[in-house]
């Protein structure tokens, strides 16, 4: 069954183009890394599924619906059934984990009463549940990632979204969270980290979908991590032929005016 389904998407930032012509399917429970340098369009592919931006062309569908369409009232339903670990939202430091997890559950419309038993359950899925009464600034760096994970899991999500989870990590507390997503993964939900982590990539040989200035360079399954992501000269030869194909078209309109 697919589950997140990319069709010719681009999008573009004024002049500036951030993905080009990205397609892609992803089945439900797959695990998927979005791999590139800084700049290669992983985050905004996220932001796209997240629905914070807009695509500027081409259609894209998750968890049944057509993102692209949604409405800007129907967005926090679709939101619900997606669990989003991002540097762009982090805990609020007033709060504690429990009552940052709390409103997270509240803001999903999830605000019953079995929301205490969500929380401890998503805390204790990733080894923090004494932790609950803490505040952010009391954890350790790989508790506050194990945090970020429980609120994104909290509301019982399709899909799980990371943005460089472990960008702030050291090695042994990035091994520890991709062991994390293993163990979501494993229970049935779909996975998808934005990262430039190679030894962790490498060791996962998960499906890898590579970016090269906003475009699909290679997608594979049991992959390590591809170091056309990095190849500068790939990048390179991709712009130019980009702004080549630009001025053909600028042409072609100066052609067809005349």
């Amino acid at each position: 069954m697919i589950e997140i389904v990319f069709d010719h998407v681009t999008k573009m930032f004024r002049d500036e183009i951030a993905l080009e012509d990205v397609s892609f399917e992803i089945e439900k429970g797959e695990f998927v890394f979005i791999t590139g340098k800084s700049g290669a369009g992983k985050s905004t592919l996220l932001h796209l599924l997240m629905k914070q931006e807009e695509v500027t062309s081409g259609q894209i569908t998750a968890c049944g619906k057509r993102v692209d369409l949604i409405k800007k009232n129907k967005i926090p339903y679709y939101r619900r059934k997606i669990g989003i670990m991002s540097p762009d939202i982090g805990m609020l430091g007033d709060r504690t984990v429990y009552d940052n997890i709390m409103l997270a559950l509240m803001a999903a419309g999830k605000d019953d009463r079995k929301m205490r038993s969500r929380i401890l359950r998503a805390l204790g899925l990733v080894g923090i549940a004494g932790k609950a009464n803490a505040f952010p600034n009391e954890l350790s760096g790989g508790e506050q990632a194990r945090a970020l994970l429980a609120r994104a899991l909290s509301t019982e999500p399709q899909v799980l979204l990371a943005d460089e989870p472990t960008a702030n990590l050291d090695p042994d507390m990035s091994w520890d969270l991709m062991q994390l997503f293993d163990e979501v993964n494993y229970h049935g939900i779909t996975v998808l980290v934005a990262s430039h982590a190679r030894e962790l990539v490498t060791i996962m040989k998960k499906r890898n979908i590579t970016l090269v200035a906003g475009t699909v360079a290679a997608d594979e399954k049991n992959a390590i991590y591809n170091p056309i992501a990095t190849d500068i000269f790939e990048e390179r030869r991709i712009r130019e032929e980009r702004k080549k194909n630009e001025k053909k078209c600028n042409i072609s309109n100066k052609c067809s005016d005349i």
